[in-house]
Formats: C-alpha cells, sequence, structure tokens
C-alpha cells in the first residue's frame, strides 16, 4: 500500500485539490493506498478540508518541516512512502512512474515540478537551473519525495536540527540505500511564492541560506515560515476555506 503524507500549515485554500488529484490517481492507477494530512498547528479549516476529503488527518503543533513530515510516516501503514507538498497536483501518470520505479527495486526518488500559472523570468529561470541540478545528482524535493518504509527508516528519516532543505538531504542519504530514481513525467506545484515576492526577496533569501546553512531557527529562513502574501494569480478558495500563512 502507498502513504500519501502531506505536511500541511493553514493550506485550506489549496489542499483539497491536492487530496483529490491524489485520489484520481491512485484509483487510475488501481493501487491501494492512503492519504495522511499532517496538520501542524493550523488556524484555518486545513484539518476539516482534508477529513472532507477522505484523508486521516494527523494534528501536531512543530512548525518544523521534517518533524511534521516524521510525524506522517510514523502514522503511516503502507510500506511505499510518497511525500507531497499540500500545494502540488500529482498526476496519474506520475503515480504510474512512482509505482514502475518501485517495482523495479528502487528505494526511493523524486519528480520534476513546474509552476501553475505565470510566474516572472527568474522563476522559470530559477526552476531551470533546479531541473538541471535535480537531473545531474538525481535529487528530490519537497513537490514530490518517495521512498519505501524499509529505506526510509534505516537512514532515519527528514533530519530534524534542518528547517529547509530537508528533502534533498535525505535524497542524499537514500541513495546510499539503493537505487534513486527521478521519474520522467512532472507534478504541477504552485507558484504563489515566486509570484509573490521580487527577485531581490529571494535573492536575499538564498543568499541568507548559503550564509547559516540548513539549521538556523526558522525566523530567517523567509518565504517558507512567515505568514504568506496574497498570490496575485490565487484560484478560488475550496469550501470552508480560509487564507492563512504558508505551510512552513
Amino acid at each position: 500500500m502507498i502513504s500519501f503524507v502531506i505536511p500541511a500549515h493553514n493550506e485550506a485554500r489549496l489542499i483539497g485539490r491536492t487530496i483529490e488529484a491524489l485520489h484520481a490517481a491512485a484509483r487510475a492507477c488501481e493501487c491501494a493506498y492512503e492519504i495522511i494530512v499532517v496538520d501542524d498547528d493550523s488556524t484555518d479549516t486545513t484539518a476539516d478540508v482534508s477529513a472532507r476529503s477522505g484523508a486521516r488527518v494527523v494534528h501536531v503543533t512543530a512548525r518544523q518541516i521534517a518533524v511534521v513530515r516524521n510525524a506522517g510516516a510514523r502514522a503511516a501503514l503502507g510500506r511505499r512512502f510518497v511525500f507531497v507538498d499540500a500545494d502540488t497536483i500529482v498526476p496519474a501518470p506520475v503515480l504510474r512512474a512512482v509505482n514502475e520505479a518501485f517495482d523495479g527495486g528502487a528505494v526511493g526518488g523524486g519528480a520534476p515540478a513546474r509552476f501553475d500559472g505565470s510566474v516572472p523570468v527568474y522563476g522559470r529561470l530559477g526552476v531551470w537551473m533546479w531541473l538541471a541540478v535535480q537531473r545531474r545528482f538525481r535529487l528530490a524535493s519537497g513537490c514530490l519525495l518517495f521512498a519505501t518504509r524499509q529505506a526510509f527508516e534505516a537512514c532515519g528519516g527528514f533530519d530534524q536540527t534542518r528547517f529547509v532543505g530537508e528533502d534533498v538531504e535525505l535524497s542524499w542519504r537514500l541513495h546510499r540505500q539503493g537505487r534513486f530514481v527521478i521519474v520522467g513525467e512532472p507534478v504541477v506545484t504552485s507558484g504563489r511564492m515566486v509570484r509573490a515576492y521580487s527577485a531581490i526577496e529571494t535573492t536575499g533569501l538564498i543568499a541568507g541560506m548559503l550564509r547559516h546553512g540548513p539549521f538556523f531557527h526558522r525566523q530567517r529562513t523567509g518565504h517558507w515560515y512567515r505568514e504568506r502574501r496574497a498570490d496575485p494569480d490565487a484560484a478560488p478558495q475550496d469550501p470552508g476555506a480560509a487564507d492563512g500563512p504558508p505551510s512552513h
């Protein structure tokens, strides 16, 4: 069985569509599955929207993405884990490719991503550069990262000393467990952070991460832990949803 794990903090606007897309993909692939939403101290209707959409909701108060992802893995019943961001759509071809990778003996992997809607030129350039790095070094991002339970537990899960970059770091450790695959089919993730922040602000965030490394406090992690700015391309809210700060 596949366990989809979705970390979420105040994601009521988008998480319903993420969950529905997972249902549709799993049905198309005819695979047994469960969907777990780890609601990290949300103040909006994330938990209600998730439950109505057919997910099992686990509540934590951590405000640290690695801790939240690990909590979902502990609650999971499946032997195959697929970690998905709350603003990411996983089409059936992606899940089919993930299952084929598992069936072929892969211990883990990821998928390329493309943004929804329009994004500034620097955002498109950034994605192109990341995809090149991802292909070259076989690294996964939080949009979609998958692993067998055995490999995930053998390498200790996500590093809970990290506030950002925990997905990429786990990719390196999973490499040592066996074959790590980046599937060819892309997921679709929200471009809201690229649209809401300027190139100068984003450059400053990256510079701060390079200076302080991945272990510094969340107050220095910029877009991921601060209150979210309005997305100019935001879609209509899911029923019962309310705006709020970002996932992490």
